[in-house]
């Protein structure tokens, strides 16, 4: 067997295997963000059955497989915490259901029918949703108490990866399905899955390979202090869901907004669904701002901790989501607002995304105990599934029977830029009870080597 390093060992450097993380993590955005922005339209557009007719969905069915599909992504990092941190360890993990993940691109590439939809969809939530608390953890896991400060610059960098490689699957996948059809659109993602996977087993032998906890992870997971591990945190994260329900509608409510907007740009018309754009290369810009220019410039006047950070980014999301709502006004009453108003919308929601995100993998993983970091990570991303849940039952709660809304126009905003203002104060008033723990893997005293 292969001999690796079991934990991390002294340095005050950036770990030698972080590149191999990061590099990995963008060609997996790019497949998955690529795959995804076509999905849709592939299935109201180009679907065949067996003998290669058309065989579309209707654009009800069309939502339902893809909310389906986006529920499974965020409920299967569970089962891949389990296997993880209980049996393979997260190396292992990530490159075996890599592999699963690129067999699900392949099935989309090669079979058009709905067979080939559901076994290809089904693949990728189970590889895409498995590997995403391991990928994160095991970030965290390459760092000891010599170099635990570069932790949160390091995490930003690993989210600034998966923008860039959203942002261009965004742009490059669509026109790849217009120009060249469903087998180049879909293989090309799956080519970028294949080179993620190559990139993270070239990167082997520079990983701590922290070894699955085993019985050991099922004791502590289920312990006293395990369970109250949990629960601390599931308090931040029925916050952080809240975050979620409103920072996803800018790919449903405020596409639609979009639609009564002036969106002429110099020139050039852009599409409503074009604007999501904003979100990724904001995210890029913004990182590396807020890293060594804004917090620096915050603590020097009130010093910056995890919950903190937190609590800043969901009062921004309340500014955030009153913009749309002082348009939707204007909408309202007959007026035709210019997208540059949205594009502002998008900076302050961005700039609450990486206050409260960013920070909240960051705080996920020093608080996880060192035999739970992916199973903790995984708890963490229910929060996207569980706010996106609150937002679909708001929306089927407030139709009425003959199709209008119980909260029309600019009351849809309104509400949830309230309810999220009183959340921000809520959270703020809870966390001062917040009384955690940070758990740090300890460094090997000289380069030592194990096995995993």
């Amino acid at each position: 067997m292969n001999k690796y390093r079991t934990a991390p060992w002294p340095s005050a450097h950036t770990p030698p295997g972080i590149p191999f993380i990061i590099g990995n993590e963008g060609a997996e955005r790019f497949s998955f963000y690529g795959m995804r922005a076509i999905l849709v339209v592939f299935m109201t557009q180009q679907l065949v059955n067996a003998s290669g007719e058309p065989e579309l969905m209707n654009e009800e069915q069309a939502r339902g497989w893809f909310h389906l599909f986006v529920s499974a992504v965020y409920l299967t990092p569970l089962l891949g915490a389990l296997i993880s941190d209980g049996l393979l360890g997260k190396y292992r993990t990530i490159i075996v259901l890599s592999i699963v993940y690129c067999l699900g691109h392949l099935a989309l590439a090669i079979d058009h029918t709905r067979l080939g939809l559901a076994i290809g969809l089904a693949l990728i939530a189970l590889g895409a949703g498995g590997i995403k608390p391991c990928v994160s953890a095991h970030v965290g896991d390459q760092f000891g108490p010599s170099n635990q400060h570069l932790l949160a610059r390091i995490f930003g960098w690993f989210y600034f990866s998966i923008n860039l490689g959203a942002f261009l699957s965004i742009l490059v996948t669509p026109w790849l399905l217009e120009a060249y059809g469903a087998s180049t659109a879909f293989a090309v993602p799956g080519v970028l899955m294949l080179v993620a996977t190559l990139v993270f087993w070239s990167g082997r032998y520079r990983f701590v390979h922290i070894p699955a906890g085993g019985r050991h992870f099922v004791k502590e997971t289920f312990s006293g202090s395990g369970l109250k591990t949990l629960g601390r945190l599931t308090m931040i994260y029925v916050f952080v869901a809240m975050f979620w329900a409103l920072f996803d509608q800018t790919a449903s409510a405020w596409v639609l907004q979009a639609q009564h907007m002036d969106r002429d740009i110099l020139g050039v018309e852009i599409l409503p669904a074009q604007i999501q754009a904003a979100n990724p290369l904001l995210v890029m810009l913004l990182i590396p701002l807020f890293s060594y220019y804004v917090y620096p410039a915050i603590s020097r006047i009130y010093p910056l901790h995890e919950l903190r950070k937190i609590a800043i980014g969901l009062f921004v999301t309340v500014a955030a989501f009153a913009i749309p709502t002082w348009l939707q006004l204007n909408i309202d009453n007959g007026g035709t607002p210019h997208i540059a108003w949205q594009l502002l919308a998008y900076l302050v929601l961005t700039s609450a995304e990486v206050m409260v995100s960013i920070t909240c993998l960051e705080f996920s993983y020093t608080q996880a105990p060192k035999t739970m970091k992916s199973f903790v990570m995984a708890f963490f991303m229910m929060s996207i599934a569980a706010g996106n849940l609150f937002t679909s039952a708001v929306n089927f709660f407030i139709q009425n029977e003959d199709g209008s809304s119980k909260l029309a126009g600019a009351d849809y905003y309104r509400f949830f830029t309230l309810l999220m203002f009183f959340t921000a104060v809520l959270f703020t008033l809870a966390v001062r009870f917040y009384r955690g723990q940070t758990y740090i893997h300890e460094e090997l005293p000289e380069a030592m080597s194990g096995r995993d």
